[in-house]
């Protein structure tokens, strides 16, 4: 603490040295007088509106100090500015309690963190209601989070000050609430009074959390054990069930959200097997479980884990027990190759330069802080059995370690040092917007640019610049790191494949990786390297390939059905005109093998489109390949100048068909390999149908017109509605359409060879529409396109005018079509008729409701959908309780029910919807980060198996490749930690829902 202190109040002091005088009013130890503002953050002349506004119900004694304060200390001012303009959270932290800010201040920050938590142990020790324990706990929470963001923001904390006090008031509250709870139990003749020592209880912190680098809103990983022999648990009473009901409160001590907020989001999915464990664990299981089937990825988990609360001595036993699982002081080859192997599972695929700031993943993603934190992890897990020095949990500790003692160079140990601070200020800036655990730079254009003003920076170049450059250097040593090590396929045996009979050992080795037919798996090798392929057949071909044929067949046996995969690669190979560019680029990127074995081992039906269209192989190759998707202008340019060179109508829909295809095939290789998020993929697919349905009506309207003529102030309209209007569509999406139109009355008969009347023109227009976007030909179908959205549904004519579409949804239509229409998006119309549009579907959506009518019709349709298709499953991620359909029908009920008064929540993406209603106040923060990140959740496994399986998901029969890349996906360690989040996340969506919609249930179906 000395040494932080220092590093704080030595600020103030170099600051009056250099001629910055401390100004009246402020200690030259107050953390007033120690901030200094960013470029970004201008100086205002006085004190900002926001920050005027947060203070204006403050008493005028407080309002008046804290206005002195930031008159007297300009640099002071332009901080609070910066927040009062980019962070809502911290300027309702000042808002509540406007006293606390001076407080904050004015005194020495250390000197005030102290002195909350000291504050926090008494009134702890002096109560026994839990109401008054949660608030006390959660007013430390939020002294720590305004202290912390000031120092931070205001440069006066380094990043290890500031992860430092993050993690002792997480630490302190957790042990002040075990200790709460045992004193309880005590109470009530469950335990027997014993001081920590002897409880048989222990509480360790695992990740950031356990290496004391917790981030500014992070979760807190916890792994709760217990010792029946140990514990003096009171007359008849169960260690397990008492326990786990211990942890389950403890939970609700530190997680749930009061008036006053919460203290921190508890994560208890790091113990073994979470799906199916209770939520603490005995000691002696939790050391079987490791025994007997720990992963990789534990190991490296545990090297982070310390206790924190309760018996601090059986948690330090426990640790050292689990020590030689953890630390192996001799590794043979096969253990070197599953860390190895780690590693490729974090990532994928990382082999390229180009790397999008928006909406970039500054943990997860590409150059990430996940890289930096595996780069240390991997080593150590290889070296520190030996080498006591390297077991320390701190990541740049570990990364000093493994220079010293010569397992990387000083280069690579600064860089990763200076990226690591520079990744993880971004991050906890990120976090300090809006109290959210999230990691992701925003998309939006607006929103980008005030975050990088947040930043400190004046512009987005030169945020990007600096962001760019750190991440290109950390996956520049993440991507070297093992490159040279051989795959465990050559560590465990030989790989030798003759021309003329099968090596003994090669087939020994092919088995012991699990290939069930290892005669067939070497003969269908040989067969490639005899060239027997055509586009093996060039020498240089076969050289290439035997370079990789190691790596190859070991990453499809990684995935788990090593014979299937090995049958799908040949196929690759056999349907492939030529491989004179890929063989190159396969020896010389060792992840593109491990990609191309993933998407052959987990969506086969990828492979064979790259197998037959060569082209998608090059972008594939091209560095731009896995940077910035095509913008809307861009996509659009090609799709035009892919159909000028139709001859006819039949090739046109021929080259619309291969173009789709080939898109759909490179979205889906992004989405596998990890480069593209579910929301971004959504949106890819969605600016791929739209483009599509503007050229192929643009083409079918000028054919039509031909035969037809046109009519008298003709005007037509094609909304996307569902998945495709809320730009959440997938691989297998079709397309929800109508269409709308308008003409002159007084003149119904079109003008060409052949006339048409009316609503008869449209009709058969739009007939023209959907067999262009249905019909298959010798290229395959485009789209299936479901009309059933339009008014009156089936019984209804195909195309609408714009006045029946307005009396309709006025006067018949019923609540689920004003939900539907929530997603209503215009594609085609003119720019007058779009407008003309956009407003009937806006005066619809603003209509005032009575909330709770809607809410039940909500309900009833949720469960009439629940009788017909079954709500049981949890892999049926749509309807399954806590699902897909669950979130959507809350942002639709939100917008149905609040647009009136609220408009700023309209939008037809279901994600926007829920982040808009937090912003507003609609949905409280709990439930806005919940179901926003259920949303994620779900869509993001949603996409991977849309490209995977055309059948329902089922687990066990899953591949292993295909249960790791849902791991993946939703950034989870294995697939048993996945089930665990999942479960919960839909037990949670439930209770928001079923709290939202509260409601008495009522069988009923009302017109809107």
């Amino acid at each position: 603490m000395a040494a932080r202190r220092g590093k704080a109040a030595g600020k103030a002091g170099a600051a009056k040295a250099a001629g910055a005088a401390v100004r009246p009013g402020a200690d030259e130890r107050s953390l007033v007088a120690c901030l200094r503002h960013d470029a970004g953050f201008p100086v205002p002349d006085g004190l900002p509106a926001a920050l005027k506004d947060a203070i204006s119900d403050a008493q005028k004694a407080v309002r008046t100090r804290i206005e002195n304060l930031l008159a007297a200390q300009p640099q002071a001012r332009a901080v609070l500015a910066g927040i009062a303009d980019h962070s809502p959270f911290l300027t309702d932290l000042i808002r509540v309690d406007p006293a606390r800010l001076v407080r904050v201040l004015e005194g020495d920050p250390l000197d005030t963190l102290a002195a909350a938590r000291s504050a926090t142990v008494a009134a702890l020790e002096a109560t026994k209601d839990e109401d008054a324990a949660m608030a006390a706990l959660r007013r430390l929470r939020a002294e720590t989070a305004l202290t912390v963001a000031l120092a931070d923001i205001g440069n006066v904390f380094d990043l290890a000050t500031v992860t430092a006090e993050l993690t002792a008031t997480a630490d302190l509250a957790i042990a002040l609430a075990v200790d709460f709870l045992v004193r309880e139990a005590v109470g009530a003749r469950k335990l027997k009074k014993v001081g920590d020592e002897g409880l048989g209880y222990t509480v360790l912190a695992m990740g950031k959390h356990g290496a004391r680098e917790l981030n500014y809103s992070s979760d807190v990983d916890l792994i709760v054990l217990y010792d029946p022999e140990v514990a003096p648990l009171g007359k008849d009473v169960e260690a397990a069930p008492f326990f786990v009901r211990m942890t389950q409160r403890l939970v609700k001590l530190i997680q749930e959200r009061t008036g006053e907020g919460y203290v921190a989001r508890v994560d208890l999915r790091l113990r073994p097997d979470p799906a199916s464990t209770p939520a603490a664990l005995s000691v002696d299981a939790a050391l079987d479980y490791y025994e007997r089937e720990g992963a990789t990825w534990e190991r490296a988990a545990y090297i982070k884990a310390r206790p924190i609360a309760g018996d601090i001595k059986l948690g330090h036993a426990f640790l050292r027990q689990l020590a030689p699982f953890v630390w192996r002081r001799a590794l043979d080859y096969a253990a070197v190759a599953e860390v190895h192997a780690m590693k490729q599972d974090i990532h994928a695929f990382r082999g390229h330069e180009a790397i999008a700031v928006e909406g970039h993943n500054v943990k997860l993603g590409r150059g990430g802080i996940r890289e930096i934190e595996f780069f240390a992890q991997t080593q150590q897990l290889i070296a520190g059995g030996r080498d006591p020095r390297l077991r320390t949990p701190r990541t740049l500790e570990a990364l000093a370690v493994l220079a010293e003692t010569g397992w990387i160079g000083e280069t690579a140990r600064a860089e990763l040092d200076e990226a690591y601070h520079f990744l993880r200020r971004v991050e906890h800036r990120l976090q300090m917007v809006a109290d959210a655990q999230t990691h992701t730079l925003p998309e939006d254009e607006e929103a980008l640019a005030g975050f990088v003003r947040f930043m400190g920076y004046e512009d987005r170049a030169g945020f990007a610049q600096a962001l760019t450059a750190r991440l290109a250097r950390v996956q520049d040593h993440y991507s070297k790191l093992f490159e040279d090590a051989p795959p465990r396929a050559v560590v465990e045996g030989r790989l030798e494949f003759p021309p003329a009979k099968d090596d003994r050992e090669t087939l020994a080795t092919l088995s012991g990786l699990g290939y069930a037919d290892a005669k067939a798996a070497s003969a269908t090798v040989r067969g490639w390297l005899a060239g027997e392929p055509r586009a093996l057949r060039p020498e240089s071909v076969r050289e290439e390939l035997a370079a990789i044929v190691p790596l190859l067949i070991d990453a499809l046996a990684r995935g788990g059905a090593p014979d299937a995969g090995l049958n799908a690669a040949d196929r690759f190979f056999r349907e492939m005109p030529t491989a004179l560019r890929l063989m190159p680029a396969l020896r010389h990127n060792p992840d593109l093998v491990r990609l191309l074995a993933t998407i052959l081992g987990t969506a086969p039906r990828l492979g064979e489109m790259l197998a037959h269209r060569p082209s998608l192989l090059d972008a594939l190759l091209d560095p731009a390949f896995f940077g910035t998707l095509p913008d809307e202008p861009e996509l659009a340019a090609r799709l035009d100048a892919e159909l000028e060179l139709a001859e006819d109508e039949e090739d046109l829909l021929d080259r619309a068909r291969r173009f789709r295809q080939e898109h759909h095939v490179l979205i889906g290789v992004r989405i596998l390999s990890g480069t593209l998020p579910a929301a971004r993929a959504g949106e890819a697919f969605a600016r791929l149908a739209d483009i599509l349905i503007r050229a192929l009506e643009k083409a079918v309207a000028a054919r039509f017109r031909e035969a037809h003529g046109r009519l008298a102030g003709a005007e037509v309209a094609v909304l996307a509605m569902g998945k495709l209007g809320g730009r959440e569509m997938t691989a297998g999406s079709d397309l929800d359409l109508i269409v709308l139109y308008d003409f002159d009355e007084e003149h119904p008969e079109s003008d060409g060879p052949r006339p048409l009347y009316g609503g008869q023109y449209f009709a058969r227009l739009t007939q023209r529409l959907v067999s262009a976007l249905t019909t298959p030909t010798n290229a395959g179908q485009l789209y299936e396109v479901d009309l059933r959205l339009r008014p009156s549904g089936r019984a209804g004519p195909v195309a609408t005018s714009l006045p029946r579409f307005e009396a309709y949804q006025a006067e018949e239509a019923w609540t689920w079509e004003h939900m539907a229409l929530t997603r209503a998006r215009v594609v085609v119309a003119s720019p007058a008729f779009r407008v003309r549009v956009e407003a009937a579907i806006g005066e619809v959506l603003r209509r005032p409701r009575d909330a709770r009518r809607l809410a039940a019709d909500i309900v009833d349709m949720r469960g009439a959908i629940a009788d017909e298709k079954g709500d049981d499953a949890p892999w049926d991620l749509k309807y399954a309780r806590g699902g897909l359909i669950d979130i959507e029908f809350i942002a639709q009920y939100l917008v149905l029910a609040h647009a009136a008064n609220e408009p700023r929540i309209v939008d037809t993406s279901t994600l926007r919807v829920i982040e808009a209603a937090r912003r507003v106040g609609l949905l409280d923060a709990q439930d806005g980060q919940v179901l926003a990140d259920a949303c994620r959740l779900l869509h993001d496994l949603t996409q991977v198996l849309r490209l995977a399986l055309t059948g329902p998901f089922v687990p066990g029969e899953a591949s292993p490749a295909l249960r790791r890349l849902l791991a993946r996906a939703g950034a989870m360690p294995d697939f048993s930690t996945l089930e665990a989040h999942l479960f919960d996340t839909q037990r949670q969506v439930r209770a928001a829902f079923e709290r939202l919609l509260s409601t008495e249930p009522q069988r009923r179906r009302k017109r809107a």
